[in-house]
């Protein structure tokens, strides 16, 4: 795969990225952001509850990842660090936990930057400019920052972050690409919107294919992909149980989930595919 042009960034259209923030209520989007935003909450009015229910199930993972182990979180297409925040997340449960966030877009990164210097231990937490597409990239960049250590187990993080490659990409090299750079007893974490396999009524069906239409309109337009494509994106890792699964059916078990629980009787309404892979060693 060619190396992507990290300064080809549109900064004059919405950023799907900066819309995720603004449903969560954050700080990091602009204007435009949120005039496009508004025009997704009129077709899906609950938008901001996905979203939630994306973040909860963020933080059930983080937990479960550290309660085996794993202190080290590599968090790619992050955007901006401003809500549920992985380093903030992780922080409260094991202090000396370490957290590189990566994106490609450079106000992004500039703006997470300010944040983490004004909050974050520039030892343990780090944002660093790299596209997602480019694993090579990624990793050179990641590991640059001299927060994480190779040579131990790390969860690599894609929350809500693989939609935005288009379904002509080769998504699943780029995955396996990740899959090999990983140290025996990482993680693999991935949450993905879809408007395919819903068991819905029809109207909300076709709400949710106007918002990924709306995102067209968008710097970061969306795309939807089925179950047993994500599956594929865990190659050979064991899966976590359930395994890939709707957001609400993903262990709720391990950390309270008010926002999900609406979810719960029809799970497919979340919209959001996630699962967890583990490297064997």
């Amino acid at each position: 795969m060619a190396e992507p042009d990290q300064d080809n960034v549109d900064l004059d259209r919405p950023n799907a990225v900066r819309m995720y923030d603004y449903y969560l209520g954050g700080t990091g989007n602009w204007a435009m952001d949120r005039v496009l935003g508004d025009k997704v909450l009129a077709e899906v009015p609950f938008a901001p509850l996905i979203a939630r229910a994306n973040l909860e199930f963020l933080e059930r993972v983080l937990r479960y990842c550290v309660r085996n182990g794993i202190d080290q979180f590599l968090d790619v297409g992050s955007g901006g660090p401003t809500v549920g925040t992985v380093h903030r997340i992780a922080d409260a449960l094991e202090p000396r936990s370490r957290c590189v966030y990566v994106d490609r877009e450079q106000v992004a990164v500039a703006h997470g930057q300010l944040l983490l210097e004004r909050e974050g231990d520039p030892e343990r937490h780090a944002i660093v400019r790299a596209d997602q597409r480019d694993p090579d990239a990624v990793w050179q960049a990641a590991m640059g920052a001299g927060v994480l250590d190779r040579t131990r187990p790390i969860a690599l993080i894609f929350c809500a972050a693989l939609h935005f490659i288009p379904n002509a990409e080769p998504a699943g090299e780029m995955l396996a690409r990740y899959r090999a750079r990983l140290p025996a007893g990482s993680y693999l974490v991935i949450s993905h919107a879809t408007f395919d396999d819903l068991d819905v009524p029809a109207e909300y069906a076709a709400s949710i294919r106007a918002a990924f239409e709306l995102y067209e309109k968008s710097g970061t337009p969306a795309f939807s992909r089925r179950h047993d494509e994500i599956v594929s994106f865990f190659g050979d890792f064991e899966m976590v149980e359930p395994g890939v699964v709707w957001l609400p059916q993903w262990r709720l078990d391990e950390a309270p989930s008010p926002v999900t629980q609406n979810f719960v009787a029809n799970p497919s309404m979340s919209i959001g595919w996630c699962g967890v892979g583990r490297k064997r060693g």
